[in-house]
């Protein structure tokens, strides 16, 4: 705790002796008393304060929990000096989450940022019920429902995968973290996510896309051995480019958001890492990813639940009155995907941040291949829902979406083997019944 440091007015002290009038200096003792007694008593409500806060934070069931929504008022640094206190249950809890299963073919040991988001949580558990080690670590910011959050750590939690509640930009808890577990790969999926939000709060986007990134970075650098690290960049590096499909050869220098420039800059940040410490590398550019359990903000979900309601429902267009298009991906074709970059990894280079030769460094585009208006997704989404949707059609804004996405997959299928399998129709399908019931469970527990 820090030291509370009581400053007094030298207004309320006499100029000088000279002008100290007697028959003022019982009223003047009296007035110092009260001063006094009011000064004890906000340093005693102070201490009672900050050891009820420290008791709260530091108890068995916050700290075996994750982070209950009401944390987060207090805000990342309070957390990262208070309730990320490394202990020993805390690192037996680690331990226990990156042990390896006996018979498991591939015995990785993973560290994933962002364990409680979307593509996190699937990938945590994809990498778990195959028997790989998983340890996950998310600083559940409130960008979005943090409730959701943390119903996706209590399925991860039921799979044997441990969640750290802490943040990217916490070195020392990093550092803790890789001196308890020997990790051999890091699925890097933590980020401020949105193309809209960044013009709310652009900091935001610079503190985990761009510092988080890089303090990553340096701790695995310095690790020894070095890990494999696989990350998640975006299509909306491809910005303003016209030509389509999206290749890994195209231009990305024309960012339309500052989101995608945090991504491009996450890009270049990776290389040099790569180039300098020898840390093996690979980034993967997502498409438009959906599916259950996915983020509140995407436009297939807010139709969703503005649908149901009966709510009115924006649907952007572009110039002429042109649809705006998306090449929509399916949560378990991204897993598969991010799994396989895993498993063609080749080693770092590097160690304790020296290198030792040329190491792998990758990008691949994750798409679907086949891009779909959003007018097209509507109606299917009112076709699963048997309500029509009250549509509203605007121009699109400026604010940091492009027109349209579409990828070209053809070097993640020759060195990932990776290949879509799900349509939009059956991902949705899949999704409406994943949001109906998940919600429809929640208004009764209510």
């Amino acid at each position: 705790m820090s030291q509370i440091k009581m400053l007094s007015h030298v207004d309320d002290f006499p100029s000088s002796p000279g002008k100290f009038k007697p028959d003022k200096s019982l009223a003047y003792i009296h007035r110092l008393r009260i001063q006094s007694s009011t000064s004890k008593l906000t340093v005693y409500l102070t201490v009672i304060l900050s050891l009820i806060l420290f008791m709260f934070y530091l108890s068995p069931q916050s700290s075996s929990r994750g982070v209950p929504g009401t944390r987060r008022a207090l805000g990342s640094s309070l957390y990262s000096s208070l309730a990320v206190s490394w202990t020993g249950e805390l690192e037996r809890r680690v331990r226990n989450s990156a042990q390896v299963k006996s018979n498991s073919e591939t015995r990785h040991v993973v560290l994933v940022t962002g364990a409680a988001g979307f593509v996190g949580s699937h990938v945590s558990l994809a990498l778990k019920r195959r028997g790989d080690g998983v340890v996950g670590l998310d600083n559940y910011n409130h960008y979005y429902d943090v409730n959701l959050k943390k119903s996706r750590q209590k399925l991860l939690e039921k799979a044997g995968v441990f969640v750290v509640n802490g943040d990217l930009n916490d070195k020392d808890l990093l550092d803790k973290l890789f001196d308890a577990v020997v990790f051999t790969h890091v699925m890097h999926l933590a980020a401020q996510a949105g193309v809209r939000y960044a013009m709310q709060n652009p900091s935001s986007y610079i503190n985990s896309n761009v510092a988080g990134l890089v303090n990553l970075l340096e701790v695995c650098k310095s690790a020894n051995p070095q890990p494999v690290i696989v990350w998640a960049s975006s299509s909306s590096v491809y910005g303003l480019n016209s030509k389509v499909p999206f290749s890994e050869k195209d231009r990305s220098d024309q960012p339309a958001s500052l989101y995608a420039a945090t991504k491009k800059a996450g890009e270049a940040i990776t290389h040099s890492y790569n180039h300098i410490y020898g840390l093996s590398i690979t980034g993967l550019r997502f498409f438009t990813v959906y599916g259950p359990w996915g983020r509140p903000d995407m436009a297939y979900f807010v139709f969703t639940k503005d649908i149901l309601r009966r709510k009115e429902i924006t649907i952007y267009e572009g110039a002429d009155h042109s649809s705006v298009a998306r090449d929509f991906t399916y949560i378990d074709d991204v897993v598969k995907g991010c799994i396989s970059a895993l498993d063609t990894s080749k080693k770092s280079t590097g160690s304790g941040g020296k290198k030792r030769g040329p190491a792998q460094f990758r990008i691949y585009n994750l798409g679907n291949t086949s891009p779909v208006p959003v007018t097209k997704l509507v109606s299917i989404l009112e076709k699963l829902l048997k309500t029509n949707a009250k549509k509203k059609l605007l121009p699109l804004p400026r604010n940091g979406d492009v027109k349209f996405t579409h990828a070209n997959i053809t070097l993640a299928a020759k060195e990932l083997g990776y290949q879509p399998t799900t349509d939009l129709e059956t991902g949705l399908k899949k999704f409406v019944k994943w949001y109906i019931g998940h919600y429809q469970e929640k208004k009764s527990s209510w």
